[in-house]
C-alpha cells in the first residue's frame, strides 16, 4: 500500500515527545500512527497502549488496528467511519494513553530443549562467539522478552531483549522447512516458528508448545505486548510435554 500523506497531529506531545506522533495516510483506507523510531521498549510499549485504548473504544467502521515495532496500522471503511472523526478518535486516544512506562504484560514460560536435532545451530552459535554450548544456553534462558510484534507466519513472536553476546546473523541458505515450535536467533532478536515453514534463523532448540492451534480460542498463544522467559528441559520432557 503506497505512502501518500504525513498530517501534523494538534495534540500535546505524548510523553514530551515533540516530534512523534506521525500520521500517514496510505491510500483511502488505512492511516499509520507512528510514536517513534527503531527497536524500542518504551516506544513499543506506547504503540500497544494505543492499540488497547482504540480497540476498547471500537469505533464502528475501523476493520482492523496492527501494531508493529513502532507504529499502528489501522484499516477502516470510509463510508462507515470519515477521516476526520477517525483523527479525531485517534488523537484523542493518544492524549489519555494509559501509562506506558511499565514492563510488559503476561509472562508466559516456554519450555525449550537445547540442541542436537532440536537446536541444529546450536554449536555453531555457540562456535561463532565463542562460547560453550551451555553458556549460549544460560544467556538465552536468562532474560524476560519483550514480544515486540506477531507477523511472518501465524503466530510468530519476535521477542526482543536477546543478550547482545548472542547477536548472530542468519542462516547464509534459508532452510526450506522448519520444524514447528523451533526456537532462533536472527541479529538482536529471538523468535519460535509456531508453524511448519521455511526460515532461515539460527536455530538452537525446540518447545513442545503449540503456539498456533486453529481449534484453540484464541488460536494464537501469544500475543504483541506480553513476555517471555524460556526455560530449559530434557529430552525426557520434551517427549512428554508433547503428549
Amino acid at each position: 500500500m503506497e505512502e501518500q500523506t504525513r498530517i501534523p497531529y494538534s495534540g500535546p506531545p505524548p510523553h514530551g515527545r515533540a516530534d512523534f506522533p506521525r500520521f500517514r495516510i496510505c491510500g483511502d483506507t488505512a492511516l499509520s500512527v507512528e510514536l517513534g523510531e527503531g527497536i524500542d521498549p518504551a516506544v513499543n510499549r506506547r504503540v500497544h497502549a494505543l492499540y488497547r485504548t482504540l480497540k476498547r473504544r471500537a469505533l464502528p467502521g475501523i476493520l482492523s488496528l496492527n501494531p508493529t515495532y513502532r507504529s499502528l496500522f489501522l484499516q477502516y471503511d470510509p463510508t462507515a467511519c470519515s477521516f476526520e472523526r477517525l483523527m479525531t478518535v485517534v488523537e484523542q486516544a493518544l492524549c489519555g494513553l494509559e501509562d506506558s512506562s511499565k514492563g510488559s504484560g503476561p509472562v508466559l514460560d516456554v519450555p525449550v530443549c537445547y540442541g542436537d536435532e532440536f537446536g541444529p545451530d546450536l554449536a555453531e552459535v555457540a562456535a561463532f562467539h565463542g562460547l560453550t554450548q551451555e553458556e549460549v544456553i544460560q544467556r538465552h534462558t536468562a532474560p524476560v522478552y519483550h514480544v515486540y510484534m506477531i507477523g511472518f507466519t501465524p503466530g510468530f513472536p519476535y521477542l526482543g531483549g536477546l543478550d547482545s553476546a548472542l547477536y548472530t546473523p542468519r542462516k547464509a541458505v534459508p532452510r526450506s522447512k522448519v520444524p514447528a515450535g523451533s526456537v532462533g536467533i536472527a541479529e538482536q532478536q529471538t523468535g519460535i516458528y509456531p508453524i511448519e515453514s521455511p526460515g532461515g534463523w539460527q536455530l538452537i532448540g525446540r518447545t513442545p508448545l503449540k503456539l498456533f492451534d486453529l481449534h484453540r480460542d484464541p488460536p494464537f498463544l501469544l500475543e504483541a505486548g506480553m513476555a517471555v522467559r524460556f526455560h530449559a528441559i530434557s529430552r525426557e520432557d520434551y517427549e512428554s510435554l508433547s503428549h
